[in-house]
């Protein structure tokens, strides 16, 4: 982690060294010896990472973390002043070139004291790390077998759910048979056992099950934990049942009380046969709670519950209940489950087989530690010699004989192991409260947002982050939630055990800090994650070196903090304000020059402050389910700006689809020329606007709204130059015509493609994008036979078709559609006959099949489907 902090600021030193000489007067000299003694010092930290157990070594290297961390103020507060003194004398910007202006200059006469004492630091430190017996590693060595510097990520790793697939079968079956059969009263079904034993797992696979899903007409998922709020769950409950059925949600749900949320829970359900999980129960008033939320009416519900305590599951059970205590997995299914993750697709090399055996036993049986283990393992040569330094290395943690010990352990091991760059974007984790979903793409930019993301060869910094996502998937510190049906991982999140550990390594090196309740607080806190309330938070609290600050389900933000706060955090990077109950945004917040991400959404907002575009560095601007339709013309400054999105969701009449109320569209835009998402922008103004999208060339996802027909010769011409595009979502005005048939050069990387609007053709050049793999046509009303084209797609997984065909006939041929996995068909006006010929889509899972009118039978030739697991819904 402290080596990651010393990267972060040495690729800050470099354009401070590139600024003017005369801006440099008398630090330079200085500046060039703190980067060359951190070079020098981080050669050393690679030694110290290896010997962090001697507590000198450790006070050493958390003096240079404190180091790294002054450094990064002095250069911040630098770059602030530096900008505040070119706002204020804008107009006579030529004087800055003047040696006369520069002496005086008081960004210089400031950083000069401040370069001068942390000299004297850096030397302190370099004359105490000559007496820890600290080797110079180069980067790429390592300090011991567990901790190299990069490995092969093998992406097929992902194929493989770890726990789920070993040692499961039975208690599976067990389960499963306890929700489907039994009495017509509602029944509850309690999973306990300790923590690490995979029970989220295993009842994820018997809720997922085919049977599961077809028994029950309703079905919910509602993660628990430890700092649960009823209120909370009971919408999220609300939100999952009527979500299922395509139906609203009632109005005003977020402002009800406890008894009306019941009611509305308990009316829902009343006559309705349904399945909810709760999953990690911890207090045993949120049965209690939950049970008069739910009724008992004879239709053979059930309720399903994980929890660590038997006192939890006993409980449970006096509701006509059912227990089943969830055991360590036998040798055997360890072995098999350590093999997986170990060796993927191999078997063990013999001669490595009695040290596995040895470390597998220290396991105790538990899947959260066997696959950490392997995932440490998996990223070692397979040798005799380097795995006895592993076991060595493992003996002194592995010794206790107690379960939870030798866990925690591994996984603090599995830290550990970490190559500098993947210790910040684990730890980060942490900000988050616990069972949080954490959407990829938010976590990508906020890790870019922090400087944790180096720019590597041919390869932007959002593929970077992603690698880094996947290699901590790939060692199972990171837990997939969803996945895309492309397959892309949609959010993820930790494991409790592993986030305590993370907690912990947050406070040990002032990484950031949690208010859940009274927070003892660290001095110079850099990252603030508020939970709940924002009360908790002292008065007195001193904001000046924070970096990122994020609200977490805040009821409310009382003035007297918020004021302050934006006048005193004059360095912070990340403002990620969620859901957080703002009305307004303070103008102060655009004198956050160092400004990078900025989320807003799901607040009340209406506008932003005007002066936007002195957020010179800002790279992510979030503002998703906000009111704001317009954006200040500076922000079209906002030159290093990433991603843009701007848009609010409304349910469309008779349909099981959002429409997209995007941001209006100025002249302007093409001057964001480093953005690579952009959503939603409404052209409705016209040519001039579309015109410049074709300078956003480096764009990967793009969704434009309010398109007219005759907007498409230069839609065409625009979309043509963004040949970087995975993601492309067009969507016309109310019976205007989508006319897409200027396109003669697509760009050919498109993955997702989205058409919203009446098509009068079939768009030829669609049929050359062999990487397609999720197509969405809505309300296109098309009436050729474009059906036999898509047909022949060779990687289509998902197509989704809703008022897409104004005809009375579709027909699957055999051969065709041979990846689908998912396939709608909703709102046909005049289909009334669906055939399925034998061979089309061998590998359909979901057919889902809604409102359309004439339809009155299933598919002619269904049973040729036999990969269906969803219930087929006419």
């Amino acid at each position: 982690m402290t080596e990651s902090a010393v990267n972060f600021v040495l690729d800050r030193l470099v354009p401070l060294l590139e600024l003017d000489a005369n801006m440099l007067r008398g630090v330079r000299r200085n500046v060039e010896y703190i980067r060359d003694e951190l070079q020098s010092i981080r050669g050393f930290l690679r030694d110290a990472d290896g010997k962090e157990e001697s507590e000198e070594v450790k006070a050493w290297v958390n003096q240079v973390r404190d180091i790294a961390y002054d450094i990064e103020d002095t250069l911040d507060e630098f770059m602030l002043r530096l900008a505040q003194e070119h706002q204020r004398h804008g107009f006579l910007g030529f004087l800055y070139k003047t040696a006369h202006f520069i002496k005086h200059f008081k960004a210089r006469i400031h950083i000069t004291s401040q370069i001068q004492n942390i000299k004297v630091k850096i030397h302190d430190i370099r004359e105490r790390r000559q007496g820890y017996g600290l080797r110079f590693l180069e980067q790429g060595s390592s300090p011991n077998p567990l901790c190299d510097t990069w490995h092969d990520i093998r992406w097929d790793a992902l194929l493989l759910e770890e726990a789920e697939l070993v040692g499961i079968d039975k208690p599976r079956e067990t389960l499963i048979g306890l929700l489907v059969n039994g009495e017509s009263r509602l029944e509850v079904v309690s999973v306990y056992g300790m923590g690490g034993l995979g029970k989220t797992t295993l009842v994820k696979k018997v809720y997922d099950h085919e049977r599961v899903k077809k028994h029950f007409q309703h079905h919910a998922w509602i993660n628990v934990s430890q700092s649960f709020k009823i209120n909370d769950l009971l919408k999220e409950i609300i939100k999952q049942l009527f979500c299922e059925i395509q139906q609203p949600l009632p109005q005003g749900e977020d402002t009800m009380d406890e008894d009306t949320l019941k009611t509305i829970v308990k009316e829902f359900l009343q006559q309705k046969r349904y399945v909810i999980i709760f999953d990690d129960i911890w207090d045993t008033r949120a049965c209690e709670a939950l049970k008069c939320a739910l009724p008992n009416n004879d239709c053979g519900s059930r309720i399903m519950v994980t929890t660590r305590s038997l006192d939890i599951a006993s409980s449970c059970k006096e509701l006509y209940g059912h227990t089943c205590n969830l055991k360590s997995l036998t040798l055997d299914d360890s072995w098999t489950l350590f093999c997986k993750k170990t060796f993927r697709e191999n078997k063990c090399p013999p001669e490595l087989q009695g040290l596995s055996q040895n470390i597998l036993k220290r396991c105790g049986g538990l899947p959260l530690a066997i696959v950490a283990i392997g995932g440490v393992l998996s990223t070692k040569e397979k040798t005799l010699i380097e795995w006895e330094i592993v076991h060595r290395s493992l003996g002194s943690l592995l010794e206790s004989d107690d379960k939870l010990k030798s866990m925690q352990n591994i996984l603090s091991l599995s830290y550990n192991d970490l190559p500098y760059y993947l210790k910040p974007c684990l730890l980060y984790l942490g900000i988050f409260p616990e069972d949080y979903l954490i959407g990829s793409s938010r976590l990508i930019n906020l890790w870019i947002a922090e400087g944790f993301v180096r720019e590597k060869e041919r390869m932007t910094v959002e593929e970077v982050a992603e690698s880094h996502l996947h290699e901590l998937i790939d060692r199972s510190l990171i837990q997939v939630a969803t996945k895309s049906r492309e397959g892309r991982v949609r959010q993820c999140q930790v494991h409790d055990f592993l986030r305590e550990i993370i907690l912990s390594k947050l406070r040990d090196q002032n990484f950031g800090a949690i208010v859940e309740h009274n927070t003892k607080f660290l001095e110079k806190v850099r990252r603030l994650s508020i939970h709940n309330s924002a009360n908790n938070v002292p008065q007195n609290m001193s904001f000046s070196y924070l970096r990122s600050l994020f609200m977490f389900r805040v009821d409310s933000i009382p003035k007297l903090y918020l004021d302050p706060f934006f006048s005193s955090s004059r360095l912070l990077r990340v403002l990620d304000l969620r859901d957080a109950p703002l009305e307004k945004l303070p103008n102060e917040i655009v004198n956050l020059f160092h400004l990078r991400y900025l989320s807003l959404s799901g607040t009340k907002i209406k506008k932003l402050p005007k002066n936007m575009g002195k957020l010179q560095n800002l790279m992510t601007l979030i503002l998703e389910g906000t009111t704001v339709r317009e954006l200040p013309s500076e922000i079209f400054k906002l030159k290093w700006l990433r991603y843009l999105s701007v848009y609010k969701e409304e349910k469309v009449l008779e349909s099981i689809f959002f429409d997209f109320i995007g941001f209006c569209g100025q002249v302007g835009i093409g001057n964001l020329v480093n953005l690579q998402e952009l959503f939603y922008i409404d052209v409705n103004e016209g040519g001039d606007v579309i015109r410049e999208l074709g300078s956003l060339s480096q764009l990967r996802r793009l969704g434009v709204v309010g398109l007219r027909r005759e907007d498409g010769p230069e839609l065409c011409s625009s979309i043509e130059k963004m040949s970087n595009l995975r993601l492309l979502c067009l969507t016309s005005q109310e019976e205007e015509v989508l006319d897409l048939q200027f396109l003669s050069s697509p760009p050919l990387l498109l993955q997702r493609l989205f058409l919203r609007g009446y098509l009068e053709k079939f768009p030829n050049w669609i049929s050359s994008l062999y990487n397609l793999k999720t197509i969405y046509l809505w309300r296109c009303r098309l009436r050729d036979n474009s059906l036999e084209v898509l047909q022949s797609f060779p990687n289509l997984v998902m197509l989704s078709l809703d008022r897409a065909y104004d005809v009375e006939e579709l027909c699957f041929k055999a051969g065709g559609f041979q990846k689908l996995k998912v396939l709608v068909l909703n709102y046909f006006e005049r289909l009334n006959m669906v055939r399925v010929e034998e061979e089309a889509m061998p590998h359909l899972e979901t057919l889902f099949i809604s409102r359309n009118k004439m339809l009155k039978k299933v598919p002619l030739g269904i049973h040729f489907l036999t990969n269906l697991k969803k219930p087929l819904s006419i």
